[in-house]
């Protein structure tokens, strides 16, 4: 697939939340919401742009143009937001299971 980039796994789970969506699972359903809420705010950014706020506190001088150091920190961030998110998400139906029982 070629050299690993911020941009190619963005582009890669936009396309798994899209097959998910049109095949009736919920793929990143709420995906940039809970982003801007773990960042404290929001902006006019998708949420690729809101996952760089998040890994790049003191921004950026190109999206498409990150420093290798930046992009593998870019992507080590975007993993461990995916893990925490699965996380919340986990929590959040054990709770609600556990107030149906």
């Amino acid at each position: 697939m070629g050299r690993t980039s911020f941009h190619a796994l963005t582009a890669f789970l936009t396309g798994y939340d899209q097959h998910a969506i049109r095949h009736g699972a919920s793929g990143l359903a709420g995906w940039h919401e809970w982003l801007a809420a773990r960042r404290g705010k929001d902006c006019n950014h998708a949420w690729p742009g809101q996952v760089l706020h998040i890994a790049l506190p003191g921004g950026w001088d190109s999206m498409w143009e990150l420093s290798a150091e930046d992009e593998q920190h870019a992507i080590s961030i975007l993993f461990q937001l995916l893990d925490e998110l699965a996380a919340d998400q986990e929590a959040s139906k054990k709770t609600s299971a556990d107030q149906v029982d």
